[in-house]
């Protein structure tokens, strides 16, 4: 059995398909998964890069995408009425029902659903009031616990090499983007096609040119 972790943030819709495409993905193989949420927004300004949504063209296509893409693999997704938005509350809601920064995939099914489907605003007082009675979580989510361990693992995903969401770590490596569940199953197979030595030479190709880096701007 491969053990896998997978970090999400449910403001992504490459997440929500990858979470909802995953067992199909990984259908006959043996294989535990962890679920983590971390903090997208986070990432970005580790990279010091723009998200999607910061990007109106990248934006738009972003939604066409994954509208079709959703149609494509037959899961239900429709956009919600505002993106983006704020998912501190929704990540902070997660770990509160799980325990050692990570929830069960139930949970993240339903908060994932909670914004992926129905078309409704995301971040509505009312909505995730109703959710946090539907999950009842063991602990509050303005538990200074619960943020830390939001923090930590937005940390821990970076330092093993995690840019963006989705990203599952395996057999230490780190695989990212719905298009990446193909690679991830070859390595929960134990059938990946990319020797250590063609792993680690990727990571160590030489830069030809190298961009002048500029301040990020908002």
């Amino acid at each position: 059995m491969r053990d896998i972790v997978f970090y999400f943030d449910f403001i992504s819709p490459y997440a929500y398909l990858a979470f909802e495409h995953q067992p199909r993905a990984l259908e006959g193989l043996s294989y535990s998964v962890i679920y983590k949420p971390v903090l997208f927004a986070g990432m970005l300004k580790h990279g010091g890069q723009l998200g999607p949504a910061e990007i109106p063209s990248k934006r738009a296509w972003t939604y066409r995408q994954v509208q079709w893409l959703g149609q494509q693999l037959d899961i239900e997704l429709t956009l919600p009425r505002a993106h983006p938005f704020n998912p501190l509350a929704l990540l902070r809601l997660a770990l509160a029902c799980g325990r050692d920064g990570s929830c069960n995939r139930f949970v993240a099914e339903s908060i994932f659903r909670h914004v992926w489907r129905g078309g409704l605003e995301a971040s509505d007082s009312a909505r995730q009031e109703a959710l946090v009675r539907e999950l009842q979580p063991a602990r509050d989510s303005a538990d200074p616990q619960v943020k830390a361990e939001l923090l930590a693992n937005t940390q821990e995903a970076l330092e093993l090499g995690a840019f963006g969401v989705p990203s599952w770590w395996v057999d230490e490596r780190m695989y990212w983007g719905l298009d990446a569940l193909p690679m991830l199953r070859e390595a929960v197979a134990g059938q990946a096609r990319l020797s250590g030595a063609q792993w680690r030479e990727a990571a160590d190709l030489p830069v030809g040119v190298a961009r002048p880096r500029e301040p990020v701007s908002r």
